[in-house]
């Protein structure tokens, strides 16, 4: 008997000490950095959007965050992305208000059929079947009314430069913007 009180003293004591230093956590928490916070929330709200079910190359969000508010911006082809963004967002910890800015992109057979051409002339070609690896696609491909927005990070300029003339070469494109990103500059 005397051993079972012991061990039931020594469980409380435990579980006393853990909800302790939970305190302790949420008690520094709220005395961390506006930058800190800023951080995480960031950090947060790419790992919500990365994980949105319906989220694809041909789709691409952006977010600005300040302070308890998050903006949301890019373009989707799917209205339920952007509606579940805003959803997923708005259930962050820390986030008070999103300001959902994210425009859906007006359906088009035309645009699909662009937009079905690009990826295969970037992601089928040599050189660029290297970013047909990941599930989250690195080349991004906005198509608004025949106009290509190429968005995203590449390895290297020539990788940048290529994706952006193959993209030229598919029949029907207005005009081409290149807003890729160089992450490893040569």
């Amino acid at each position: 008997m005397r051993d079972l009180v012991s061990r039931i003293f020594l469980v409380l004591a435990m579980l006393l000490l853990g909800f302790l230093q939970v305190v302790a956590q949420d008690e520094s928490q709220l005395h961390a950095t506006p930058a800190m916070h800023t951080q995480r929330i960031a950090k947060e709200v790419r790992h919500e959007i990365l994980m949105l079910p319906y989220y694809d190359v041909f789709d691409n969000i952006g977010f600005k965050v300040e302070g308890y508010n998050v903006t949301l911006v890019g373009y989707v082809t799917n209205p339920a992305v952007k509606s579940d963004a805003g959803k997923a967002v708005k259930g962050i910890e820390g986030v008070e208000q999103v300001n959902n800015e994210i425009e859906v992109l007006p359906p088009s057979p035309m645009d699909n059929q662009i937009r079905l051409q690009v990826f295969r002339a970037i992601y089928g070609f040599g050189p660029l079947q290297k970013y047909d690896m990941p599930v989250i696609k690195p080349i991004r491909i906005i198509v608004k009314g025949g106009h290509v927005t190429l968005e995203g990070v590449v390895d290297n300029e020539t990788d940048k430069n290529t994706a952006g003339i193959r993209a030229k070469t598919v029949p029907g494109t207005f005009s081409v913007t290149n807003n890729l990103q160089v992450v490893k500059p040569s």
